[in-house]
């Protein structure tokens, strides 16, 4: 765990880091919800916001990491003082990535809903895929906050979940175009949305594992919910 340092500036800094990236999670989950909330009901007004959001996200990226930057050439940190700054350029990067998925989402549900269609899809599917990622998201955000690792294991299994939504999608699309060739536009651009929430998940589940290489200084990727729930004990 992060010591208290004899320098307290030192501590203010490496809060001010953790609260830049807290303040980009909680932009991110906006992102997503408003890009679901576009594609489904066609606001285009949100969509839009989505998309200029993207631009507050990549600028908050760019500031933490200069700030991480600036702290590693003054500090020199060592031990988890390290590990937590690493922790951090890697969360800022996935948080960015979730971000342009979701901008990717905004304009899909732009392009939907702004083309002539003979009727418009279903979005249960793509719906439930959110909200499960968007609880992963929140649960890895929460894990980074309060250092606490002990959900990494359920994010891991909610990803399995979320990957194995996508190929349930994947079929049911197929088969909506091999029935009705005039449903393959439309079905290859919710295809596109389905992807895009996939990815999101894998990204908030690499969000977690930074928190058990953090708190632990153990690296879990690549391992099952089973191996990660042993190393956590």
């Amino acid at each position: 765990m992060p010591q208290e340092h004899t320098f307290k500036q030192f501590d203010l800094e490496l809060e001010s880091v953790r609260a830049s990236v807290l303040k980009m999670g909680g932009l991110v989950e906006e992102q997503i919800t408003r890009a679901i909330d576009a594609l489904v009901t066609g606001n285009l007004s949100l969509a839009d916001q989505v998309i200029t959001d993207d631009t507050a996200v990549n600028a908050l990226e760019v500031q933490v990491d200069e700030e991480v930057a600036h702290i590693i050439a003054r500090r020199a940190p060592t031990a988890s003082d390290l590990r937590m700054l690493m922790m951090v350029v890697k969360t800022i990067t996935d948080l960015e990535r979730i971000g342009d998925e979701a901008a990717k989402i905004a304009r899909m549900a732009k392009l939907i809903h702004q083309s002539e269609r003979l009727s418009l899809p279903r979005f249960n599917e793509v719906k439930y895929m959110s909200t499960l990622v968007l609880d992963m998201l929140r649960k890895a955000l929460d894990g980074f906050a309060r250092l606490d690792a002990s959900n990494a294991a359920t994010i891991a299994r909610q990803d399995d979940e979320v990957d194995e939504e996508f190929r349930l999608n994947l079929r049911h699309l197929i088969t909506f175009m091999m029935e009705d060739p005039r449903t393959i536009s439309v079905s290859i651009d919710i295809l596109f949305v389905a992807k895009a929430i996939e990815r999101m998940g894998d990204h908030a589940k690499n969000m977690s594992e930074y928190v058990v290489y953090m708190v632990k200084g153990k690296d879990v990727r690549h391992t099952s919910p089973e191996e990660m729930e042993r190393e956590l004990l």
